[in-house]
């Protein structure tokens, strides 16, 4: 059952629509996170859950009752901002109390909370020091500290690691999941980010232009994707529109100038009648011409335009006569430019989309 409901909610500026129509359900305890490109309104819709946004119109149901017009301060909501947000004229432990003495917290309350959330954010003994004082990774866990330490019933990050390195943001997206899971804590998660996002989402919405385009498990969604603004967003490069698509009991069959292609029947894919083929460039086999006789059916001879060395890898651009495709193949020699080969197209890893 949905802890909380954004029904039909939508948010304009001037003229400008951000959100229309907006719903979404989420369940309690659960990480869900909103990801999508800048502009798709991800960070207003965290906002309006917050309350520092007001809606034009819709309902926000939290546990049954209506928050539209319950003001940011009376919402036991918990806000992780991207850039910290941290006093610097504050100790550490003066900084996650803040929330706590608002409250009109006794010293002892605040005192035994306040030890409490710096264990579970790995921080005990960095009380007494100033934010100048830490990293950019430490800063973010006070900044989850001083929402946690309210006890809030959901937790709101906003792009929380976008300011740390590659390194530490791994690092702080484990934590993130291990203080979530650990506590239980209803969390909605901000990010353009999609490896960030699949890592540590129970659930993921993709948005697109104020728009849910898809919102499933991780899984599904890196392996299934319903259209082609998600297909892209998540990693597909290589898409085929095809002329026709026929379905039958076990497979699909498709024609493309002249050329087929049969794929493996999967539900997951299936309940719609897209024409769109995506597949991801490590999903392509790549073979020299000599290796098959003639081109058959789910192969295409080509020809390597661009290749690119990748450490691990090579990454090839092949020409054919039905565009240009992405592979990605581990070997320690490479096909040289300029190369005829033959591509195949495995049944089961292409995917077809809206």
């Amino acid at each position: 059952m949905a802890l909380f409901t954004l029904q039909d909610i939508s948010v304009a500026y001037g003229k400008q629509k951000i959100l229309k129509d907006f719903s979404l359900e989420i369940e309690k305890g659960k990480l869900v996170s909103l990801l999508g490109p800048s502009g798709c309104g991800k960070t207003t819709t965290l906002r309006v859950i917050a309350g520092l946004l007001k809606a034009n119109g819709g309902k926000f149901l939290f546990k049954d009752k209506n928050y539209m017009k319950v003001p940011v301060n009376k919402r036991n909501f918990g806000f992780v901002f991207q850039s910290y947000a941290l006093f610097p004229h504050l100790s550490i432990f003066d900084n996650i109390a803040f929330g706590l003495r608002l409250r009109k917290n006794s010293k002892a309350e605040i005192e035994k909370k306040v030890r409490n959330v710096l264990e579970i954010v790995n921080l005990t003994g960095c009380e007494k020091r100033f934010p100048e004082e830490l990293s950019g990774g430490q800063k973010q866990r006070v900044a989850i500290a001083r929402a946690l330490v309210i006890e809030p019933d959901i937790l709101l990050f906003d792009e929380p690691l976008s300011n740390l390195d590659a390194k530490l943001r791994v690092n702080m997206r484990a934590e993130i999941r291990r203080i979530q899971q650990e506590l239980g804590i209803t969390t909605v998660y901000v990010s353009h980010d999609q490896e960030e996002c699949l890592a540590i989402s129970d659930q993921v919405a993709i948005m697109n232009k104020g728009a849910i385009e898809q919102f499933s498990d991780p899984a599904t969604i890196y392996q299934y994707p319903q259209t082609k603004f998600v297909a892209d967003f998540i990693g597909f490069q290589n898409f085929i529109d095809f002329d026709k698509r026929t379905d039958h009991h076990d497979k699909i069959e498709l024609k493309k100038s002249g050329y087929s292609f049969v794929l493996d029947k999967d539900a997951r894919m299936t309940n719609n009648a897209g024409k769109i083929g995506v597949i991801r460039p490590g999903d392509l086999l790549i073979k020299e011409k000599g290796d098959a006789c003639a081109v058959q059916e789910n192969s295409l001879s080509g020809r390597v335009k661009v290749s690119t060395y990748l450490g691990r890898s090579y990454q090839y651009v092949v020409e054919t006569p039905i565009g240009d495709f992405i592979v990605n193949k581990e070997s320690a020699e490479s096909f040289r430019t300029g190369q005829e080969i033959v591509l195949e197209v495995p049944r089961n890893q292409m995917v077809l989309v809206d």
